[in-house]
């Protein structure tokens, strides 16, 4: 039987939305282990064993993949405790405590996000990937502009800047993607699809799309974290 969520689930998390405090969260904890928390856990574990065959790199444990409910709000206005969205992150093997490219899923009350790029990354890393995008940038353009991928995934906004990084001449080739602060691709899916037994296809189908674009993005990252070994 395909992994899915139930009816529960975005019950739940409609729910939650509404109800965002620890009392209402404690009454229904159950709720959320069992129609939650356990398909997520053996969703990741279905996925993992179709990404063995194109992004093996960044296959995590399922604990390990699946995002804490719990936000941080030590730093934040909002001081909401929960997430009002159950989201899982396969990290690159070597860059898992940095914002190196990776594949992101997400349900929430209202939608299903299926992602994959860099999304924020560090400041050292901004710099590496916009370096090499200097050199690479059509690889990259010849990559987004796939028929494949585009059918099932758009690009990142980006995030963009406004004028040039500094460092980098307002002339170069590559600078509409030096502008962005972010690089990848993402679908919105109608949150039905997380009830459907098709599930786990839809996410590994656009992982799989998704796949060079991510490796390409990696690439000046995992140089960085060679040469900083020795």
């Amino acid at each position: 039987m395909a992994t899915h969520f139930s009816s529960e689930a975005l019950k739940f998390l409609r729910g939650l939305k509404r109800n965002n405090d620890r009392a209402w969260f404690d009454a229904r904890k159950k709720i959320y282990e069992t129609e939650l928390k356990a398909p997520m856990l053996a969703i990741i574990a279905e996925v993992n064993d179709a990404m063995v065959e194109f992004a093996p790199e960044n296959v995590r444990p399922p604990q390990k993949a699946m995002m804490r409910i719990y936000r941080d709000v030590r730093f934040s206005s909002d001081k909401s405790p929960y997430k009002t969205q159950v989201a899982a992150w396969w990290a690159r093997e070597g860059l898992e405590k940095t914002s190196g490219g990776g594949y992101y899923f997400h349900v929430s009350a209202s939608e299903v996000t299926v992602a994959a790029g860099v999304y924020m990354p560090e400041r050292e890393q901004l710099l590496a990937i916009r370096r090499y995008l200097v050199e690479h940038h059509a690889e990259l353009r010849e990559l987004l502009a796939g028929k494949k991928l585009k059918a099932k995934l758009s690009e990142f906004d980006g995030r963009r800047l406004t004028r040039p990084p500094k460092g980098f001449a307002g002339e170069e080739a590559a600078m509409d993607l030096l502008l962005c602060r972010q690089w990848g691709v993402a679908a919105t899916l109608p949150v039905e699809v997380a009830t459907q037994a098709t599930l786990v296809k839809e996410i590994v189908e656009r992982f799989r799309l998704a796949a060079p674009v991510v490796k390409l993005l990696n690439t000046p990252l995992l140089g960085k974290r060679k040469q900083s070994m020795f």
